[in-house]
């Protein structure tokens, strides 16, 4: 699949059928529409084609608008293209663009350079400026400038916006196993390793600190997790923890990952960590000889967890 980040510089010649969204998390529900979308696709000879915007319309029309997002732009390509999409677009959203009227986004955009023939859409989807458009004048425009639209039902609607709803929740909660299952897939931090003030190696317990990507994305509660990531092809386990270390009373809060049976310099790699299941809640305990113990306690549970459920 290739990701096309300035639909400026995009025409297509290929005619395509499209839907439109964000897509957060590439859930469950979402999978159900685009599944749809690349099987008509194929059945249509038409490429299957997903236009999103980024950054979120909230995050330029709502300036304190304080959105957090389940995956970050990259991670959204990833999943796109593991599901057999053919185009990912990104329209840079704008508060130019989002004064365009409904009309001159369908024809500059739909018709011209993505050469839609088909629409896929939900039938709540209002668009154009003030949102002021509906799948009714969706329909209309179709008419004008040769495609279909096809309708998403209202279940399916709503089971996309109750995912997310409840995947976000789990998260704030901690519940892992349950956002994990909205998803279809383990929810996922990415980050560049970093070094941090060293606490873990003094413990025996050496920790990769990480830097996330990026600060409009989503934070589990904090606390300790049993986490997985691919360093060089290979699958290595360990545990992460979110939090702000108050047994040595720090103040602000760092991601740390501790690897299982893994020694390499990570320093200044990029890695993506999925999370598995949580551990506990992080707790201030009397000293570092305590934490010392109960990080040997996480580890047990974590290799015993890991044993049953991911057994290669």
């Amino acid at each position: 699949m290739r990701k096309v980040k300035n639909i400026e510089t995009y025409h297509s010649v290929e005619p395509a059928v499209v839907t439109i969204g964000t897509f957060d998390g590439v859930h469950i529900g979402h999978q159900k529409i685009i599944k749809r979308l690349i099987t008509t696709g194929k059945q249509e000879g038409l490429k299957s084609v997903i236009l999103t915007f980024f950054p979120h319309p909230r995050m330029v029309l709502q300036k304190d608008a304080n959105i957090k997002l389940i995956n970050t732009i990259e991670e959204r390509h990833d999943i796109l293209d593991a599901l057999g999409l053919d185009y990912l677009i990104i329209k840079n959203f704008t508060k130019e663009f989002s004064r365009i009227s409904a009309e001159d986004f369908v024809k500059d955009i739909l018709v011209d350079k993505i050469n839609a023939k088909k629409v896929i859409i939900g039938y709540d989807h209002r668009f154009g400026r003030n949102r002021n458009a509906d799948i009714n004048d969706l329909k209309a425009y179709g008419k004008t400038y040769g495609f279909e639209v096809e309708e998403i039902s209202a279940q399916d609607i709503n089971d996309v916006s109750v995912s997310s709803t409840k995947i976000r929740k789990a998260l704030e909660e901690g519940d892992i196993i349950k956002a994990n299952a909205y998803l279809g897939y383990p929810f996922m931090l990415s980050g560049e390793v970093t070094k941090g003030k060293g606490l873990g190696k003094q413990l025996s317990f050496p920790t990769a600190n990480l830097k996330l990507t990026a600060d409009y994305k989503i934070i589990p509660k904090q606390g300790s997790y049993i986490v997985r990531s691919s360093i060089n092809g290979k699958t290595v386990f360990g545990m992460m923890n979110i939090g702000t270390n108050p047994t040595v009373n720090g103040k602000k809060q760092s991601v740390e990952v501790h690897f299982f049976d893994f020694d390499m310099n990570l320093y200044g790699e990029t890695i993506k960590i999925e999370f598995l299941h949580r551990l506990r809640d992080e707790e201030k305990f009397d000293s570092v000889e305590v934490l010392t113990q109960q990080l040997i306690i996480d580890r047990k549970t974590a290799l015993e967890y890991i044993a049953e459920h991911h057994a290669e």
